[in-house]
């Protein structure tokens, strides 16, 4: 991985032999590296320490709850990464190509961009790697024409030797008995029109960070006669990416006819979408369009935290990074820009990285990068973007609200930045190491719940799924209202899973010494621990209940990245407690695997919850099962402020209001068959 540019600043960089010596000796004395992570699938899905005693065959948690230990995830994660080093080329310049063909005539590209493709499946091709033919930094600049661009993306499928599969006429045939037609620029360009619309209509309205008049100029045929330059490489490539996860395309369609329903060219695509950004340095290179491109390629690619090519934050990180060196976080930087469309592309930039790594760190358990005093731009000063050109005379064209306006008019960016502030502070205060050994202080406990309870109050019933819901939404404003509403409820079976885990540090800190002595404050702690599970009961059944919804609809099939971690995490939730709802999320993370194949994974994995809590008879708790014993009359605890500490109360009305609109929502049929039919 490339470093930053600010690496050599930081003392990273060694300018002279000695240096470099002396740091090559220091390192042979470090610690070795942290042993492979060898916890078995129950541990691992409960994101605790999994304690093996020597000797015996099972840890102590699959042994206490009489679960089966298995390490499932851990062979699969292993098969897929030797799967994957031999499948990797060579670089170019590396010095030699393991087992590929000898070097042809043919130049780097199969066929020419002129050349007319004969009909039918073309004869087998001569292919090299990718990495070889365009090198490992791929011939491409920001300036190619948009057919180069294409002919790179839609190359013929590598193999293991990267050569045409034995007895078949095309090298495009794993990608479906169509594909074949990529061969021809000119189907390349239409296909490619087909999957940038697909991207607009259903991606551009959850990731509004180009301008669709703007885009639709760039990519014409013949960018010379427009006057304009190509789009990026890299955004073309994320676009055609995106499209394809969606795409009903008659190639798309029969590539998916597998097992799985999984369509091999759309993952290459992925696949090649950041090769193509690595090889332009778009992750180390500060500029807007490079902005734009990591944010459309981070939610983009696998999003399981435990698969070595999928979510590890790395281009979310690198947009953070150039949005700081472009100086977006500052105010009185950005007022000074004059483009104005620009200056709303940067700020919108930063709205979104912000709030996806606040709530990245809650749901994948580490620090956020950025803090409450790294910024004070306004969301309000992005000036909005036009839909469709003025020119065509259309007076829905000219006068329509952009995507932005109508997120902004919703109040869906001032709410997702209270609820973003208050992510990032449950994060640095939940997963820090002294939280994970000693347990959450109590005072921190509270105070996340205070601000979910304060931030339900205010903007819920603005940004979440209404009491009033009439059936007929459009596709953006159910997915967002939907999206919002489970955003918020996952706080709260993430908080629960964080004081299941690590527990309270008060209690902690009595049964350390005497597990027999009573706890101080223990009716406080009760009342909270309570409330807490009151809460998390409802956010979950809350959750289980739009998953059917959104299933029922078809939209999880095409969610961009958004509400599959609360899906999953309400449904190993339910899951834990034996509860028949944790179905509903099974069935929701099969439809969204269509697109994102690791949700099915989670699927599997919630379902073995289930079997092994319905097997051994026990809910899978920790800290949050057996309540603390009570010292009557004990002292009132105080926070470090002085104040007597509480928490607001629930709204037990708003909160049975809120499961009817659920209810309504879900026809009465399936309502029915959720409470009577058996889970599996």
């Amino acid at each position: 991985m490339s470093h930053s540019p600010s690496s050599s600043s930081n003392g990273h960089n060694f300018p002279d032999l000695s240096m470099q010596n002396y740091a090559h000796e220091l390192a042979k004395t470090l610690p070795p590296p942290r042993k492979q992570n060898t916890a078995c699938d129950a541990c691992r899905a409960r994101k605790v320490k999994c304690h093996r005693i020597a000797g015996q065959e099972k840890c102590q948690h699959c042994h206490s709850k009489g679960l089966a230990c298995t390490n499932k995830i851990q062979q699969e994660t292993a098969e897929k990464k030797r799967a994957t080093s031999s499948r990797k080329p060579k670089p170019a310049g590396s010095g030699h190509v393991e087992s590929s063909p000898p070097a042809t005539n043919d130049g780097p590209a199969t066929q020419s961009i002129g050349e007319t493709p004969m009909s039918g499946p073309p004869p087998s091709l001569p292919t090299q790697p990718l990495a070889v033919r365009y090198g490992f930094s791929p011939q491409i600049n920001v300036m190619t024409p948009v057919l180069q661009v294409l002919e790179y993306l839609f190359s013929p499928p590598e193999t293991l030797f990267s050569m045409p599969i034995p007895g078949t006429s095309s090298a495009y045939l794993p990608w479906g008995e169509d594909a074949y037609r990529l061969a021809a620029p000119a189907f390349r360009f239409e296909f490619t029109l087909d999957l940038i619309e697909v991207f607009f209509q259903i991606v551009h309205t959850r990731l509004p960070l180009l301008s669709p008049t703007d885009f639709r100029r760039r990519i014409a045929l013949n960018p010379q006669q427009t006057g304009v330059d190509p789009p990026h490489p890299a955004i073309l490539a994320a676009v055609v990416a995106w499209g394809a996860k969606y795409s009903e395309h008659p190639v798309l369609l029969k590539d998916r006819k597998r097992p799985d329903g999984q369509s091999e060219l759309a993952k290459a695509l992925v696949q090649r979408a950041r090769d193509l950004a690595e090889g332009l340095r778009v992750h180390r290179i500060p500029s807007e369009d490079h902005v734009v491109a990591c944010l459309l390629i981070e939610p983009l690619q696998n999003q399981n935290p435990d698969d070595p090519g999928g979510y590890h934050g790395f281009w979310l990180s690198a947009a953070i990074r150039h949005l700081f060196i472009l100086q977006v976080n500052h105010k009185t930087t950005m007022s000074q820009v004059l483009d104005t469309e620009k200056r709303g592309t940067l700020i919108f930039a930063w709205w979104m990285a912000l709030i996806a790594d606040a709530y990245a760190a809650s749901y994948y358990r580490r620090k956020p990068v950025l803090d409450d005093d790294d910024y004070d731009i306004d969301f309000y000063t992005a000036d909005s973007v036009p839909t469709e050109p003025e020119s065509q005379g259309s007076q829905d064209s000219s006068e329509g609200p952009s995507t932005r306006e109508q997120l902004e008019f919703l109040g869906y960016y001032r709410a997702a930045h209270a609820l973003a502030r208050i992510s990032r502070t449950m994060a640095k205060q939940l997963w820090k190491p002294s939280s994970d050994s000693e347990g959450i202080p109590l005072q921190y406990l509270v105070q996340a719940m205070n601000g979910l309870t304060s931030w339900r109050t205010e903007f819920l019933e603005k940004v979440g799924v209404p009491k009033n819901y009439s059936g007929n939404w459009n596709f953006m404003e159910a997915v967002t209202s939907c999206a919002s509403d489970a955003t918020y409820h996952v706080m709260w079976v993430i908080l629960f899973g964080a004081v299941d885990d690590f527990g309270i540090k008060e209690v902690n800190d009595v049964l350390r010494v005497d597990p027999s002595a009573p706890i101080p404050n223990g009716e406080q702690i009760k009342m909270f621990k309570q409330r807490l599970v009151q809460e998390t009961d409802h956010a979950a059944l809350r959750i289980a209940g739009l998953t059917s919804v959104l299933a029922k609809n078809g939209y999880l099939r095409l969610d961009t990245a958004v509400v599959h971690v609360a899906i999953i995490e309400a449904g190993k939730y339910l899951a834990r407690q034996g509860r028949r709802e944790a179905a509903n999320c099974i069935e929701g993370l099969k439809q969204y695997s269509i697109a994102y194949e690791e949700t099915g994974e989670a699927a599997l994995e919630i379902r073995r919850i289930w079997d092994g809590v319905h097997n051994s008879g026990e809910k899978d708790l920790n800290h949050m099962g057996p309540q603390p014993r009570i010292t009557r009359n004990s002292p009132t605890l105080n926070t470090s402020s002085g104040s007597t500490s509480h928490v607001q109360p629930m709204d037990f009305q708003s909160t049975g209001d809120q499961l009817q609109d659920v209810r309504r929502m879900m026809s009465e049929e399936s309502f029915q068959a959720m409470a009577a039919e058996p889970l599996f």
